[in-house]
């Protein structure tokens, strides 16, 4: 049953996810609240991974999420379902759009579910960092990495592997001292 409901989970997710991967992680972060498939701590390693990793956000994290909760299989379906959503409705959308590109409403429609995305992606960020709070190396590593996108313009990958390796080296740090 596991197998169904994963399916489903992530069904949804591929189906009402816009935006890209990242737009995910608010169902993501849902899913971790709502089950025990994996928790706000794994969700945040998972998108971590797979930023770094090639490929979509969105199907790494669910490759990774279906892996945790239920195995090869699970992680099979989770990605299938996350993607099969978006493969129809590409093929359809592509269709659709050759016929009304010009026309004023589809163009409405699409700058409108710009800033929601964004909207959903600063609800999540404010969730994830809650833990963090009051941790004192985290919220320096947080204010540096803001001041540092602000000043230089580089890709968003520049700065999680920046958070990547400072993780590293601080979890290393912290097994030689213990």
């Amino acid at each position: 049953m596991i197998y169904l409901h994963l399916f489903w989970e992530f069904f949804k997710i591929g189906l009402f996810s816009f935006g890209g991967g990242y737009a995910t992680i608010p169902f993501l972060y849902h899913i971790s609240q709502v089950y025990s498939w994996y928790s706000l701590d794994e969700l945040t390693q998972m998108v971590a991974v797979a930023s770094i990793t090639p490929g979509p956000v969105g199907i790494n994290v669910a490759t990774y999420a279906g892996l945790k909760s239920a195995g090869i299989l699970g992680s099979a379906l989770a990605t299938l379902a996350e993607m099969l959503p978006s493969l129809v409705l590409v093929i359809i959308v592509s269709k659709l759009l050759r016929k009304f590109s010009d026309n004023f409403y589809v163009k409405s429609l699409i700058q409108t579910l710009k800033p929601i995305s964004c909207g959903l992606l600063t609800s999540v960020a404010i969730g994830l960092l809650k833990p963090e709070l009051n941790d004192i190396k985290a919220l320096i590593l947080i204010g540096a990495l803001l001041i540092l996108s602000w000043k230089s313009k580089k890709d968003p990958l520049f700065y999680i592997l920046i958070s990547a390796v400072i993780g590293v080296v601080l979890v290393l740090i912290k097994s030689f001292i213990h």
